[in-house]
């Protein structure tokens, strides 16, 4: 075993190397990708080894996490336990991405049943429908981002609570224990939250902030700073002593709500009975079936429905694609990529006018699963032809008129996610976020430095809440309901012909990154089951993707050569080039065990065995 295959840590995680106990296998895995390593990006490019695990793991965005979560593990907890330690150190080492400050979706699979945890955040009570609107016009994104006008309550913690009480199996106490300790002795600052840091000047504005991430001379503290975060720590020794209700009452409530009402110049309409009335939800996952080509199987595909439009969306365009002729062609060729961009543009319309939150939208058909029917998405891919269609518009699954109007196009942000495999078998996937970079850049402590930071999640409604014609949006802001998520958890099984078989986990993921999550997750997905990539393969592969239904062809800049791009121009594609800085994560089952994979642009680490 060389060293160099011992510690792939990144140059700036040196010193803790010691402690990420998954660098002890990456030099089993070395898995030979095949991926060069490619021209700097947003977030730049690390080439991921791909990891092989015979029993258990965790995939998350910083190795810190990830091995903060394997101590769980190797304790004897459970894939909720492990993904309620991981997040915990994410709230403190990738703030701008997820924390106590936010929501979250938590795919759960326990061997029999399959749950979805929402913790997705909720509008205050006293939020109009016209929040983002000025004089019959909606706000500009960042006019509206950076303050506590966007606040939504946050759900993370209630419902982490709540998926502990079913599937726990250590002490709650004992989950806080890995970031309370790095808290309190500090972790070194990335390159990735460096170079964020001097990208975002709405920071400097919130004078916790300031104090915690900056220099006296407001620039940002340098890579491989250690930052200790002692009101962080503080607020976790709190909810671990007293439970997530700590959060959603007393003091630390109060704070937080003080913090959005008293914003200087963006105040916000969160109150102390928004937060103690906030409640997760249980609900049933939704699934479709897919016939995957290499190997030729059945497969499961399952996910977040509504308010998540993650999975329906996911599921309408490997629908689409079954009935079009490039199903087995190269995701890079000129026809593949315009097959699916179309099928994406049609999706896309149908997500803009049909989701929302099903405690306030009604599904077509009354049933969510319409939007998935067989005869409904061969009509819509029979829509696709070999030039860009002119203007792609919403389907109708029963034939009759839409009660809503399509959500005009807003751009969507930030996030982060888990995967988790437990020594039972358990799964966890994981997609969390506060949305935009930083939130809604206000931070919240009990003491005079560090603390968390605050959701922006509201600016997830539509910002316009009726059509010219006075039709209503379904994704339009209303008091108490969840905005429409573009995350998008997955777990894949194979089918199985009995009903008394239990149906193996084949495939654990998922990402950030906004609308294009979506995107991410099902051009990954699409290439382990009809490229015969494995997961990292899978997570290397370029992206491509669409927003909005008849906007611009997006695809990731320096992985497409100029014959690509005039093949699509000449079939009628605006092409925008831009970095597309996914972060995805997945453990996916093979001959060894598992093998865990972590996205090539951003920090994402595997630690297990």
């Amino acid at each position: 075993m060389h060293l160099s295959s011992l510690c792939l840590v990144p140059a700036w995680l040196v010193r803790w190397a010691a402690p990420i106990t998954g660098c002890l296998f990456a030099s089993m895995a070395m898995a030979q990708t095949g991926a060069a390593v490619q021209p700097e990006s947003a977030s730049g490019w690390t080439k991921k080894p791909g990891w092989h695990l015979k029993q258990r793991g965790v995939a998350a965005a910083h190795p810190l996490a990830s091995d903060a979560g394997y101590r769980i593990l190797q304790a004897g907890g459970s894939a909720v336990d492990a993904a309620i330690a991981a997040q915990m150190v994410l709230t403190l080492v990738e703030p701008q991405s997820s924390g106590i400050g936010g929501g979250a979706f938590l795919l759960h699979h326990d061997g029999r049943q399959l749950q979805v945890f929402d913790g997705r955040e909720t509008a205050p009570v006293l939020a109009p429908p016209d929040l983002f609107m000025l004089n019959g016009k909606p706000l500009a994104f960042q006019e509206v981002v950076a303050g506590g006008r966007a606040v939504g309550v946050p759900g993370l913690l209630r419902m982490l609570a709540l998926a502990h009480q079913q599937h726990g199996r250590l002490p709650w106490a004992t989950l806080f224990e890995p970031a309370i300790e790095l808290a309190d002795k500090g972790f070194p600052i990335s390159p990735r939250l460096h170079s964020l840091l001097k990208a975002e000047p709405s920071l400097l504005k919130d004078p916790q902030a300031v104090a915690y991430f900056f220099n006296p001379d407001g620039t940002p503290l340098p890579v491989g700073h250690v930052l200790t975060n002692p009101g962080l720590a503080q607020v976790f020794r709190m909810l671990a002593k007293e439970g997530a209700d700590a959060f959603y009452t007393g003091a630390l409530a109060q704070r937080i709500v003080d913090k959005v009402q008293l914003h200087a110049t963006n105040p916000g309409l969160l109150t102390m009975g928004d937060m103690q009335k906030y409640r997760p939800v249980v609900r049933d996952a939704m699934c479709f079936q897919h016939t995957a080509t290499r190997p030729t199987q059945t497969v499961n595909i399952c996910g977040v429905g509504p308010p998540s439009s993650g999975l329906i969306t996911t599921g309408q365009l490997f629908g689409m694609l079954a009935h079009r002729p490039s199903i087995q062609g190269d995701m890079g060729s000129v026809e593949w990529l315009h097959d699916y961009n179309e099928a994406a543009r049609l999706a896309f319309a149908d997500r803009a006018l049909f989701i929302g939150d099903p405690s306030f939208v009604q599904a077509p058909a009354t049933d969510w699963n319409s939007l998935l029917g067989s005869r409904y998405l061969q009509q819509r891919a029979s829509l696709i032809g070999q030039q860009r269609l002119g203007k792609a518009e919403a389907g109708s699954p029963d034939s009759s008129q839409a009660a809503y109007a399509p959500m005009p196009t807003q751009t969507e942000h930030g996030t982060s996610h888990i995967s988790i495999i437990d020594g039972k078998g358990h799964a966890v996937s994981m997609t969390t976020t506060i949305e935009s970079g930083f939130g809604a850049r206000i931070m919240v402590s009990p003491g005079p430095r560090g603390g968390f930071l605050l959701n922006n999640q509201l600016t997830d409604f539509s910002f316009v809440p009726r059509d010219t014609q006075g039709l209503p949006i379904a994704n339009r802001l209303q008091a108490g309901k969840r905005p429409r998520s573009s995350m998008n958890p997955l777990m894949v099984f194979a089918d199985r012909p009995s009903p008394a078989e239990s149906s193996p986990l084949m495939i654990n993921m998922g990402s950030p990154g906004g609308a294009m999550i979506i995107h991410f997750t099902s051009q990954s997905l699409w290439a382990m089951l009809h490229q015969g990539k494995d997961a990292q393969q899978a997570l290397n592969a370029p992206h491509s993707g669409v927003t909005q239904a008849n906007g611009p062809l997006l695809l990731e800049k320096n992985q497409f050569n100029e014959t690509t791009l005039n093949g699509l121009r000449e079939r009628g594609h605006e092409v925008l080039l831009t970095d597309m800085p996914s972060g995805l994560q997945a453990i996916q089952r093979d001959d060894q065990g598992w093998f865990g994979a972590a996205d090539p642009r951003r920090e994402g680490w595997v630690s297990g065995d």
